[in-house]
């Protein structure tokens, strides 16, 4: 075999599909956000971000920063090892009590990434139950679909939020069948909340397990910002919960939240918390200081909720076709790859706006966007401009306007 032939001629038709990615280098500098500076080779500029996951801009906190350095410091910038070979201090086990305080549950575990909390939980629960069947929703992040798909188990793939096909597949199972139903609060490319209640109702009825993905949730929703699950007075019904520390805390790393019994399991058979180093303990105590932090960020909470339909308003009144919803994640549609990062191109070079063209695998073919996020550093005016520079975007281009807000159309992922 020609292996360097067949890598080019991969990577040729990844290009000649629009698929391939580019990564530009952005340094969200701390005095100036949301302006940053984009460095092209010899090159600087200043451009204005639009897609960043740092909701709350936790991570540039002062205080956040000043843990950072002060733990840097006096533990230096490794954790030394694995959690079980010198890598757990009394940092990480601060931070696993905070994070089950944080969803009323009696324990936690933290991964280096919430990707792998994810796939290293999903396929260690699926390995250790025998015969275990997965309802997995057709929408859930790759992480959940990895986890399942190594597992080899029987899944069930039920339609974006759609109960009632659910529960035409749960009724197909024996009753003696171990079972588990995965799904996110917050689907992060559609910005739509899942029906968490009637989910939690079906798991009762046909006695599954619950596995809910609260990643771009918590920091944002409920109450001090606990998840969607609090807003909805639902954690307890849930049997175990992931989140991250990477988006609305501005961290790094992941973690599941369960009763002691799951989290000691998990804890006691998944390779992927097992066998990898530890997350470094200036950044664990920094996310206890970040989620500190955001328990009482209401004021923020409101603002970004305030802004994001501000922005909903100007693209309705624009005909640019999005996702409506009632969330802080507005998707745009452009429903093409080329055209989609020539948007993304045209916004940069002509207007100093920063969003990432998001295609497939990330989204299915053929619902390419823009997924525009807000932070409370945004003012006013830079929705302004921010609108008006897509408007003059969507002329140049020609690309397709709609009267309504568009709903995503349902599409099984070619991940699973």
């Amino acid at each position: 075999m020609n292996y360097e032939k067949f890598f080019s001629d991969e990577l040729k038709s990844l290009k000649s599909q629009g698929l391939y990615r580019k990564f530009r280098e952005i340094n969200r500098t701390r005095s100036t956000f949301p302006k940053a500076t984009e460095r092209d080779g010899d090159s600087k500029r200043q451009v204005e971000v639009w897609c960043s996951n740092d909701y709350l801009n936790l991570s540039q906190h002062p205080a956040i920063v000043n843990e950072t350095i002060k733990v840097t410091q006096e533990l230096g910038t490794g954790s030394g090892g694995t959690r079980n070979i010198s890598g757990t201090s009394s940092y990480h086990a601060d931070l696993e009590r905070t994070l089950a305080e944080l969803h009323k549950k009696d324990s936690a575990l933290i991964f280096p990434s919430a990707y792998t909390a994810n796939q290293s939980t999903l396929w260690t629960l699926c390995k250790k139950l025998e015969g275990i069947e997965i309802y997995s929703d057709e929408l859930n992040h790759a992480s959940m679909i990895q986890g399942i798909k190594n597992a080899n188990v029987k899944v069930h793939i039920f339609r974006h939020n759609d109960t009632e096909h659910l529960e035409e597949l749960l009724k197909t199972s024996n009753a003696n069948t171990p079972k588990m139903i995965v799904f996110e609060s917050l689907y992060s490319m559609e910005g739509l909340r899942s029906p968490i209640e009637k989910i939690i109702w079906l798991a009762e009825k046909y006695n599954a397990l619950t596995y809910l993905d609260e990643v771009h949730s918590v920091g944002l929703y409920g109450p001090e910002g606990r998840g969607i699950a609090s807003e909805a007075r639902v954690s307890d019904k849930i049997d175990i919960i992931n989140g991250t520390l990477s988006k609305s805390f501005g961290q790094l790393g992941g973690y599941v939240a369960a009763n002691a019994d799951i989290i000691d399991f998990i804890r006691s058979f998944a390779p992927g918390f097992i066998f990898t180093s530890s997350v470094n303990p200036s950044i664990v105590a920094s996310s206890i200081k970040a989620i500190k932090l955001a328990k009482k960020a209401d004021h923020l909470r409101r603002e970004i909720k305030f802004n994001s339909d501000q922005i909903r308003s100007g693209l309705r009144n624009l005909n640019i076709p999005f996702i409506e919803n009632d969330s802080h994640i507005i998707p745009i549609l452009i429903k093409d790859p080329v055209l989609c990062k020539d948007a993304a191109n045209l916004l940069v070079e002509k207007h100093g706006i920063y969003i990432q063209p998001v295609f497939f695998p990330t989204v299915p073919k053929g619902d390419e966007r823009f997924r525009v996020t807000i932070t409370p550093k945004h003012q006013a005016e830079d929705i302004t401009r921010f609108l008006s520079s897509l408007n003059q975007v969507w002329d140049k281009l020609s690309l397709r306007r709609e009267a309504t807000a568009s709903t995503p159309d349902s599409q099984v992922s070619k991940i699973y």
